[in-house]
């Protein structure tokens, strides 16, 4: 009996040291993956300040996955020698876990909230921009004016709300740039307003409804991993009535992208 009990609690450490193994791998991965795109793209967006606090915020999270991963092939944070360090070791491990739970959680609600294609046929399509690259579009940019087009073509009575601020390099806004694009595209002026002074979601929003007002039923045009929360930003600003037409997205990086949201619907709660 005693010989069965130690082989099931030897298997049960080599299950966790397997599975710790793994987790920690894919952490470490993860954070590496997602510091080269966040770094480079601190060094070519004009408005730095956002993105050098989503990235701090980005790596505690990282980390925190990689000390829960790592304990669970070790439990580093149960060897305390001392009653003290044990409090400690157990308050770090709870912490660890908690934020690693929060974050698969947020992972969740993002993925799961970017499926969701409503049927729509609004008179107006809010269409949100994207930071520029060195004054470029970026390629989700691009894929969202793909799919606002794509859905005035479907619905030529409607007007695009292109919106975004943040000038680039040249001094063209997001909104400038989206208006452009689809020009090349075909799409006559006429049939886009710009909202070109915010430099977030939150600003688009009050700024549109200035332009718009509220009362309208919109189609919500942006990428699949960001309408989720694009969503509940234009619900507080006082849009009821929104479609969610979510555009595809970059595959490479798409969990960078996705790791942004969750960090902002954290960052949320607390600013």
């Amino acid at each position: 009996m005693k010989r069965e009990s130690t082989e099931a609690s030897q298997n049960i450490c080599r299950a966790r040291r397997i599975a710790g193994t793994i987790l920690t791998v894919i952490a470490v991965v993860f954070t590496v993956y997602l510091s080269v795109i966040m770094i480079h793209r601190i060094y070519t967006v004009a408005q730095k300040t956002s993105y050098i606090a989503i990235f701090a915020t980005e790596l505690i999270l990282c980390a925190a996955m990689i000390f829960f991963s790592y304990d669970i092939r070790t439990g580093i944070f149960s060897r305390g020698k001392s009653t003290p360090g044990k409090i400690i070791g157990w308050i770090l491990r709870v912490l660890a876990a908690f934020l690693t739970a929060l974050t698969l959680f947020l992972t969740g609600k993002v993925i799961t909230g970017g499926m969701i294609h409503d049927a729509a046929d609004a008179k107006y399509a809010v269409v949100l921009g994207l930071a520029l690259n060195d004054g470029k579009p970026a390629d989700d940019l691009i894929l969202r004016l793909d799919t606002a087009k794509e859905y005035l073509d479907a619905h030529p009575d409607s007007l695009l709300v292109l919106t975004g601020g943040n000038p680039g390099n040249d001094g063209r806004t997001e909104a400038a740039v989206m208006r452009d694009l689809l020009s090349e595209k075909g799409v006559p002026d006429e049939k886009m307003n710009l909202e070109d002074k915010a430099s977030n979601t939150v600003g688009n929003f009050r700024n549109t409804a200035n332009i718009i007002g509220t009362d309208e039923p919109i189609a919500l045009i942006t990428s699949d991993y960001h309408i989720d929360r694009a969503a509940d930003t234009a619900r507080k600003a006082g849009f009821n009535n929104i479609a969610r037409v979510p555009a595809k997205s970059e595959f490479l990086l798409y969990g960078a992208n996705v790791m942004w949201e969750v960090v902002a619907d954290i960052l949320a709660v607390f600013i």
